[in-house]
């Protein structure tokens, strides 16, 4: 599975992107807590968004393999 990460994501992260492999994560809720365990850093954060296939998701949407994953941090604007 690939997720794409944008912002404060990518630097917490260190990359534009992830390949998640051999993990079982069916769920936008099961790849939240696999970020938030993965990299703790995660957890200060106050929010932060997961896109499947260019639309936001809510925690319970399914996930499979050719769907395109992007973790959305908050933004900042004036």
């Amino acid at each position: 599975m690939k997720v794409l990460c944008f912002g404060i994501a990518k630097e917490i992260i260190g990359s534009s992107e992830i390949q998640i492999g051999g993990e079982h994560i069916n769920t936008v809720s099961e790849l939240k807590s696999w970020i938030h365990h993965t990299y703790p850093e995660f957890n200060s954060l106050n929010s932060c968004m997961i896109a499947v296939n260019q639309e936001y998701a809510e925690d319970s949407q399914s996930l499979s393999n050719g769907d395109e994953i992007a973790i959305i941090p908050p933004v900042a604007g004036g």
